[in-house]
C-alpha cells in the first residue's frame, strides 16, 4: 500500500494530475517524454540521454525486478524526474539489491506515481512533447508558467566526463567521444578485442588523433544536436572525418556526424523512446527491431536505414564511416543490430591493412 505524500504534476498547457510521491519529495521541472519499454527501467534511469527530462514509463508496473547496479548504464541517474503508474514495492529477483523507491530517494530524484499515465501519454502524442512540474502543493499559474519557460542548458557538457580514461586491453584502439555514453557501448567494444580510450566531449581532433586510434566511436547524448553549444563538437567531428579514420556514430553521434556533413535536423513531435522501434535497411529491405531514445531526427532522403513507422532517417553509410540513430548495444532491448559493432571492427581492420 502506497502511503507516500500527495504530489501533483502540472503540464505547461495547464493540465493537472494528482498522485503520490515516488522517490525523493520536492519539486522538479523538466521536459516530459515517454518511453514504451516493458523492461529496462534501470537502463533508462541511468541513461544520460535523458538529462533535463522527466521520464514517463508507459508500461504500468515498474520496479518488479528491483535495483541491479550491474545493469546500470552510468554511475549517475540521467532523468530529472520519473513518472510511473504502479511502482513495485516488493521486488523479486535473485540479482536485486534494493527497491526502486529507495534508489530514487538515495539519488534525490523526484517522482510521481498513481496518475493516469495512459491519459498523459495520449496528451503528449496528440500535442507533442511538453514541459511539466512535479510539486507537493496544488499547482498555480506560477507553476505552469515556470514549466513553460523550462529549457535544458548545455546538456552534453553537463554529462560528459572531464578526463581521458582507458578500458580494456584489446589489439584495436578505439577513441570514444563521450556525449553521455552508455556503458553498453564500451562493453560491446571491449568484447570485440578493443582497447577503449574515452575522451571528453570538447577534446580537439588533434588530441584524439594523437592517440593513434584504429577507429572512433561517437556516443549517444542529450539535447538538441543543432544547439549552438555543439558547434565546436561538430567542427571536431568534421576534422576527424577528414582524417580517414573509420568512425561509427550512434544516436546523438549519428546526428552530430550528419550535421558535420551538412545535413539539417529537426525536433520530432514526441520522439522515439522504447525497445520496439522497427527500422528498415534501405539496401536489403530487411527490418530490424531496435532500441531507441531520441527526440530529434536528421532530415534526409539518402539514409541507409529508415524508421518503418514514420520514415525518419535512422542511419548513413559514408564509406569508411557510418552512423545509426538507434542503439545496437541494446541496453535494454533486442539484439537484432549488434552486428553493426562487427561491421565497425571490419572497417577498422580494412583501414589498417
Amino acid at each position: 500500500m502506497n502511503t507516500a505524500k500527495t504530489a501533483y504534476l502540472i503540464l505547461e498547457n495547464g493540465t493537472v494530475f494528482e498522485g503520490k510521491y515516488l522517490g525523493a519529495q520536492g519539486e522538479v521541472t523538466g521536459e516530459i517524454v515517454f518511453t514504451t519499454g516493458m523492461t529496462g527501467y534501470l537502463e533508462t534511469l541511468t541513461d544520460q540521454s535523458y538529462h533535463g527530462q522527466i521520464v514517463l514509463q508507459t508500461f504500468p508496473l515498474i520496479g518488479n525486478y528491483g535495483v541491479i547496479p550491474a545493469d546500470f548504464e552510468s554511475a549517475s541517474i540521467g532523468p530529472k524526474g520519473y513518472i510511473v503508474k504502479c511502482p513495485c514495492e516488493n521486488p523479486s529477483n535473485f540479482r536485486s539489491e534494493g527497491a526502486l523507491d529507495t534508489l530514487l530517494k538515495e539519488r534525490g530524484i523526484v517522482g510521481i506515481s498513481g496518475i493516469d499515465t495512459r491519459a498523459l501519454t495520449k496528451i503528449i502524442r496528440e500535442n507533442g512533447v511538453m514541459n511539466g512540474k512535479i510539486t507537493p502543493a496544488a499547482p498555480t499559474e506560477a507553476d505552469r508558467s515556470e514549466a513553460a519557460r523550462y529549457a535544458v542548458v548545455n546538456p552534453i557538457a553537463s554529462v560528459s566526463q572531464r578526463a581521458v580514461t582507458k578500458a580494456g586491453a584489446g589489439k584495436r584502439r578505439v577513441a570514444l567521444m563521450d556525449f553521455g555514453v552508455k556503458s553498453g557501448m564500451t562493453n560491446a567494444l571491449i568484447a570485440r578485442d578493443c582497447e577503449v580510450w574515452t575522451f571528453p566531449h570538447d577534446t580537439p581532433a588533434q588530441e584524439i588523433l594523437k592517440a593513434k586510434p584504429n577507429g572512433i566511436l561517437l556516443s549517444n547524448g542529450p539535447g538538441d544536436p543543432a544547439d549552438p553549444g555543439n558547434s565546436g563538437i561538430i567542427e571536431t567531428i568534421r576534422a576527424l572525418m577528414q582524417s580517414g579514420v573509420p568512425i561509427f556514430g550512434i544516436c546523438m553521434g549519428h546526428q552530430l556526424m550528419a550535421l558535420a556533413k551538412g545535413y539539417k535536423t529537426k525536433k520530432l513531435k514526441f520522439g522515439h523512446r522504447g525497445t520496439n522501434q522497427p527500422v528498415k535497411d534501405t539496401r536489403t529491405g530487411r527490418v530490424y527491431i531496435t532500441s531507441q531514445n531520441h527526440g530529434y531526427e536528421v532530415i534526409a532522403t539518402d539514409s541507409s536505414f529508415v524508421n518503418v513507422n514514420d520514415g525518419s532517417s535512422e542511419g548513413f553509410d559514408f564509406g569508411v564511416s557510418f552512423s545509426v540513430q538507434f542503439h545496437p548495444e541494446a541496453c535494454g532491448g533486442p539484439l537484432d543490430t549488434g552486428f553493426l559493432f562487427d561491421n565497425f571492427i571490419e572497417r577498422m581492420d580494412a583501414h589498417a591493412t
